[in-house]
């Protein structure tokens, strides 16, 4: 059954926030329901529609922004009760929008995720949770890592209260009280929790994730250990999952899986008979997908999803059909329908417009003052800059909640930008003088009008490290702009993992001195991407990381006084050493550093880089082939002199030089890799060998893995 949904503008609020918008209950079985929702300015919106039209049941004054809002009552009746978490306060609203609640919480921090059930409250800051029960202080539990959401299974169906936190660490933490009685391991940094089918499934433990690389499965809480049961792997490389909900849209009895992305799409997946998921639907919305619900908004009888976006755009997408068959009366009915609605629209307009008119008036008044302070306006930017496992590279994500203009691109470090096929801005570069005013790259992207949202690409030299900064100048008046900053790391291309291969030949680095485990963990994090801001609980900490480009392993275990680091990779040793070095330099702390480096090591890397290497060999060499065998082709009339390779590369030429044009310098990368991994070999012996580098080269050039490896034994 071939499932079409259209698309319907509801209203627009605020600038919003992940899960900030619900649909309260229907009062009768598919009739029509009320949207609410939260934004940044602080205002409740509850509104519902008549004739096409939004018309507002409350609105509350602005405030603080509202982080998240839930739906709660007492157990087993309707949900229609209106939570918020607006800063460390939850407030509490009637579908009327009578305030019924405020509760000041005692956490110190601003609250980011929410849970509602009956009396039960289960609350998550940064790495704070706690749980309130009738508005008093039951656990409390101080996570190891950032808190992205919180959820606790059906009480009423479920013998213990077992709330669920989604920790950034790639790791699903389930409570008993204060207490974790045991984690599991999600394949990517899970942003979203809810239950199967709303209720938790067949059994009230089947717990749905979403993670921030686009990775959706369901895993069965059980009381001693988790039970996976499925995992969609974000193939198509679509965007991180920021919501999702379980509603029957396809209307065949059973619900399906609705999800919101943060690049706009929207997916619904039904389930086969063996009960995994099928992709049955998807549209793009032009920007991110804040909070997902299925329902029914528009008309009575039309169920549809109802999506709220990063800007407050409230959209439907309805089972409604555009085109409705009608009659001869029913076709007036319908025309004066739409001239009444294009009447409305050009009286709001007009209203609007002379609004225009008077702020500007006024602005050019305020400016031009004797007391006039500076009156630049504002604007919301929502910004990620995260890397992908996938092909070792950094993705930059640009949400503004009005149309970019430009984005000014700016580097203190050497970096590759990467294609982005979802990308239409236009990209123009300056030319850059390192060596005066460090500047490796400059780049400006030209926006096409209303993009509101940019992705970029770019690919890191570990070792070489310093800030990006991205300068956003909107589509406003008077021109601002807004400078976002982000770190490149010495260690950029390594992500946390959960466990690392022992058998490996490992080197390793050992500092002692008197440095505070504050002060080391510090320097941990300045170096590696993916570890907490906060030193964890206890005396002692161990973090595992794999590089996304080659695959070497790293252990770091640390504590006040010592630090060991063991990797598989010489360079990764070498990088460790300088940076750690310095920055204790910097704080006058006196190191002893010792090392040990495993000879096995080297082989065991090159043979790591190996397939790569050959494989970018071969695509350069197809590359350059393909002018040269087209010619021939034009002068021959055919292919079929050509041996069956040459014919093959024809074929797949426009393949070939797609990418190789998305992997800028990868080869220029894995001879500098090795050059690295060769210089800092006898770096450790106390050797130095950069005179021997034009030879590597040569080796390189007439590549051959043997003679690369007798190269390194030899020298």
């Amino acid at each position: 059954m071939e499932l079409t949904l259209n698309r319907a503008d509801y209203v627009q609020v605020g600038v919003t926030s992940q899960k900030t918008m619900k649909l309260l209950p229907a009062s009768r079985n598919r009739a029509t329901q009320k949207v609410v929702l939260g934004d940044h300015d602080g205002v409740v919106t509850c509104f519902g529609m008549k004739k096409g039209e939004a018309v507002a049941v409350f609105k509350t004054l602005p405030g603080q922004k509202i982080a998240r809002l839930e739906l709660g009552g007492t157990l087993h009746m309707p949900q229609e009760k209106i939570f918020i978490a607006t800063g460390s306060e939850i407030r509490g609203f009637t579908k009327r929008g009578k305030q019924f609640l405020s509760f000041e919480t005692n956490l110190t921090e601003s609250i980011k995720a929410m849970h509602v059930s009956g009396s039960d409250l289960f609350l998550s800051a940064s790495y704070i949770y706690n749980h309130y029960c009738d508005c008093k202080d039951q656990h409390y539990y101080l996570s190891g890592d950032k808190i992205n959401d919180v959820i606790c299974l059906p009480v009423e169906r479920v013998p213990h209260i077992t709330p669920v936190l989604a920790c950034q660490d790639r790791v699903l933490r389930v409570l008993q009280g204060s207490d974790v009685i045991y984690e599991i391991e999600v394949p990517g940094p899970p942003t979203v929790l809810a239950l199967h089918n709303g209720n938790g499934g067949d059994s009230g433990e089947d717990l749905l994730f979403g993670t921030s690389d686009g990775k959706l499965g369901l895993i069965q809480i059980t009381a001693s250990k988790p039970i996976h049961k499925w995992e969609i792997q974000n193939e198509k490389k679509r965007g991180g999952i920021l919501c999702v909900d379980n509603f029957d849209i396809v209307g065949d009895g059973v619900k399906d899986l609705i999800v919101g992305r943060d690049d706009g799409m929207v997916e619904v997946y039904s389930f086969d008979h063996a009960n995994e998921p099928v992709l049955r639907f998807d549209q793009t919305l032009s920007e991110s997908v804040t909070s997902i619900q299925g329902g029914c908004v528009g008309k009575d009888g039309y169920d549809e999803i109802v999506a709220s976006t990063y800007s407050g755009w409230v959209t439907g997408l309805t089972t409604e059909p555009i085109h409705k068959e009608s009659g001869p009366g029913e076709e007036l009915k319908i025309n004066q329908e739409m001239q009444s609605k294009i009447s409305s629209l050009r009286s709001e307009l007009e209203h609007i417009q002379y609004k225009v008119l008077q702020e500007r008036e006024k602005y050019q008044q305020s400016s031009q003052s004797s007391k006039a302070k500076s009156a630049v306006p504002s604007f919301s930017v929502n910004d990620k800059f995260t890397l992908n496992k996938d092909d070792a590279s950094y993705s930059l994500v640009l949400e503004v909640q009005t149309s970019i203009d430009t984005v000014l691109i700016q580097s203190d470090v050497p970096i590759d930008l990467l294609d982005v096929d979802k990308n239409s801005a236009v990209v123009s570069f300056s030319s850059c003088d390192s060596e005066s005013n460090d500047n490796f790259l400059l780049a400006t992207y030209r926006c096409q009008t209303n993009t509101t949202r940019l992705e970029l690409k770019i690919r890191s030299i570990e070792g070489q490290y310093g800030t990006l900064q991205a300068y956003v100048t909107p589509r406003i008046q008077p021109k601002t702009c807004q400078v976002r900053q982000y770190l490149i790391k010495p260690l950029s291309l390594h992500q946390r993992i959960h466990f690392i291969d022992h058998d490996r030949p490992m080197n390793t680095l050992t500092l002692a001195g008197q440095f505070s485990f504050a002060e080391i963990h510090s320097w941990v994090v300045f170096c590696l991407p993916e570890v907490p801001e906060k030193p964890p609980a206890g005396e002692c900490v161990t973090f595992y990381f794999q590089n996304t480009f080659l695959d070497t392993q790293l252990e770091s275990t640390y504590r006040k006084g010592e630090g060991v680091f063991k990797s598989d990779n010489i360079s990764t040793i070498s990088i460790l050493k300088d940076v750690l070095s310095k920055e204790a330099t910097k704080k006058k702390i006196n190191l002893n550093i010792s090392y040990e480096i495993n000879e096995v090591s080297v082989k065991h890397t090159l043979k790591l880089i190996h397939p790569k290497l050959e494989y970018q060999l071969l695509l350069a060499k197809k590359v350059q082939l393909i002018d040269a065998l087209k010619e021939l082709q034009i002068h021959e009339g055919n292919t079929n002199f050509l041996i069956p390779e040459y014919r093959s590369i024809l074929e797949e030429a426009d393949h070939l030089q797609e990418e190789y044009k998305k992997q800028p310098a990868h080869l220029e990368r894995l001879y500098g890799m090795i050059t690295d991994l060769f210089i800092d070999k006898f770096k450790f012996k106390g050797t130095n060998v950069k005179t021997k580098v034009p030879l590597l080269l040569e080796i390189l050039d007439s590549y051959d893995q043997n003679a690369l490896i007798a190269f390194f034994d030899a020298t």
